[in-house]
């Protein structure tokens, strides 16, 4: 089996930052303020997601966040011809194309890439003229990894929520290695996030063919009590401790 790769790249997902902030539909915590903090902190790159309903983040932080993001910025959007202009006039580093549902608290699964494909390799290949690396949150099916690589999609980022909700059965975790390591042997790029903690990430963290962890929620509450970069911290050393048993 390769080497895994000596780093893991973590972006960090500034969402809920703006979730707070709408609770009270005022100015603060600004998710962009709190992108570069991370960044300070040792974030390899910022990701957020513009919801059609537009929850958390706002037309006007994305675009605040394209312009300051002094990493790369990975936008979240739904195959929606809305979010495809906003992704061509903006141009981030990645758009990872998820799918969305008005009625969910937050992203339920992996995108359905046998369901109009048409669409999707035409949305991809609008992205990819206006200069946008493409990745597509799937789960960790082998069928999906191979439909993206279809599709013409750089990369592809593995919702690891199921495994966030059962983190003990290996059964999970050998889903993750074998979507993963079919992913690279594609030339795809392999990603993965949803639902990690600190308790959970180490066994994602060790799949070597998983070069990039997006992971939100449990960094942004963390940091409540411990400030972003402490948070940022403990994710990052407990990356590298599950990175040093890779397989």
């Amino acid at each position: 089996m390769a080497m895994p790769a000596t780093h893991q790249r973590l972006y960090i997902n500034v969402d809920h930052v703006a979730t707070l902030r709408q609770a009270r539909r005022t100015d603060e915590p600004d998710p962009a303020a709190a992108a570069a903090l991370c960044e300070d902190a040792g974030a390899e790159g910022i990701t957020a997601h513009l919801r059609e309903d537009r929850r958390h983040m706002q037309d006007d932080d994305i675009e605040r966040l394209a312009k300051t993001v002094r990493t790369v910025f990975n936008l979240e959007m739904a195959l929606t011809e809305e979010m495809l202009q906003i992704g061509e006039r903006l141009r981030p580093y990645q758009i990872t194309l998820v799918p969305e549902r008005r009625e969910e608290v937050t992203t339920e699964g992996g995108l359905d890439v046998s369901r109009e494909p048409g669409k999707l390799r035409d949305g991809i290949a609008r992205l990819k003229r206006a200069g946008v690396r493409t990745s597509l949150f799937i789960d960790p099916d082998g069928g999906a990894v191979q439909r993206s690589h279809d599709l013409g999609a750089d990369a592809v980022e593995l919702h690891t929520g199921a495994y966030a909700h059962h983190s003990k059965d290996e059964h999970m975790v050998r889903a993750l290695i074998d979507a993963a390591e079919m992913g690279r042997s594609l030339g795809l790029a392999v990603h993965a996030g949803h639902g990690l903690t600190v308790r959970n990430v180490g066994p994602v963290a060790a799949i070597a063919a998983i070069e990039e962890l997006n992971i939100g929620h449990s960094i942004v509450s963390r940091a409540i009590f411990v400030g972003l970069a402490q948070s940022i911290a403990e994710m990052r050393a407990a990356m590298v401790a599950g990175r040093g048993g890779a397989r």
